[in-house]
């Protein structure tokens, strides 16, 4: 499994770094998961290859400044999103930094108006912010990186399973990060993997915290 392929790239990896503190690794999948180890204030990563964490590294690469995952309006499951809240949260960022909002969303193939009826709630959130313009694409993985610009953009992508994991460890108060193992239009190999795992590593042992990597479906093979 993907998630395991990331767990295994950290040991040979920290052995170059210089640390106060090495984080505990756990591996989780689902919302739920997502939710659990946000809860305990860890840093939670959401691996969802196909496609919402594969989208959102091809933002990062394309210059994003900030990328967020939000739960769909039809959103059902076990533990509690608030896309409302991440919707603000993300709005009142892209003020501050005077960056762009664009939006990724499903259906993959409907049109922009059934992606806009899919996150109602996030755009009252980007609403109750102040944000009144912003782009909205769908969740195509690197490809989306071919419709749209990303540089200076806060990006948040409205899934019905990366979106929704990275809302549960969000709204459970985790430090939620995105990562895929899939190439993106500059990297190959395990370099996307290894971005993700840096990412997790540093910012973990910034804040003291352990991480969860967090397959966004346990039904999916690719997470």
């Amino acid at each position: 499994m993907v998630i395991l392929e990331l767990c295994n790239l950290i040991p040979n990896y920290v052995r170059v770094i210089v640390v106060k503190r090495l984080p505990v690794i756990n591996c989780c999948s689902d919302a739920s998961g997502a939710w659990q180890a946000g809860l305990q204030q860890q840093v939670v990563v959401i691996v969802d290859v196909i496609d919402m964490s594969t989208t959102l590294e091809a933002a990062l690469e394309a210059g994003a400044l900030k990328v967020y995952g939000a739960g769909p309006d039809s959103a059902r499951g076990p533990v509690p999103v608030n896309p409302l809240a991440i919707g603000r949260k993300a709005g009142l960022e892209a003020k501050k930094m005077g960056a762009s909002v664009i939006i990724v969303a499903e259906p993959r193939w409907g049109s922009d108006e059934d992606r806009l009826n899919s996150c109602g709630k996030l755009l009252k959130g980007l609403h109750s912010a102040g944000i009144k313009n912003y782009q909205i694409v769908p969740n195509l993985g690197i490809t989306t990186a071919k419709l749209v610009d990303f540089q200076y953009a806060v990006v948040i992508a409205v899934t019905n399973s990366g979106g929704v994991a990275f809302d549960a460890g969000w709204t459970a108060g985790g430090t939620v990060l995105t990562a895929t193992v899939a190439r993106t239009w500059k990297m190959k190999g395990t370099q996307p993997a290894r971005i993700g795992v840096d990412r997790a590593l540093t910012l973990a042992m910034n804040l003291g915290k352990d991480i969860s990597f967090v397959a966004a479906s346990s039904n999916s093979q690719e997470d």
